[in-house]
């Protein structure tokens, strides 16, 4: 997976690319921990470039709302298609996230 990280205090939007899997966590971690560094209130992921993700990366996504939850935010979901789209909606995400 690659991301990219646009902060808009105090929102933040993460550009996801390729695979989000398993193998990703520790790259997810640091993710994260822009959420604490810049006070981010809101975070936008951007999953239009995503090809793929497992349920490890759907847990993954659950990890970030759960932290932006502790923080009063809230994480979106936007742009999602495909296998990764599928994967939303067989994990019903869309009564835990805000999907565009």
């Amino acid at each position: 997976m690659i991301y990219t990280v646009k902060t808009n205090s105090p929102d933040a939007e993460i550009d996801l690319k390729g695979r989000f899997t398993f193998a990703d966590y520790s790259t997810f971690r640091e993710i994260t921990q822009i959420f604490d560094t810049h006070s981010s209130r809101n975070c936008t992921f951007d999953l239009r470039d995503l090809e793929f993700i497992d349920s490890a990366g759907l847990g993954m996504l659950l990890i970030a709302r759960d932290k932006m939850s502790a923080n009063s935010g809230e994480v979106t979901l936007r742009g999602a298609q495909g296998q990764v789209r599928k994967m939303l909606d067989l994990g019903r995400l869309e009564t835990l996230f805000k999907v565009e």
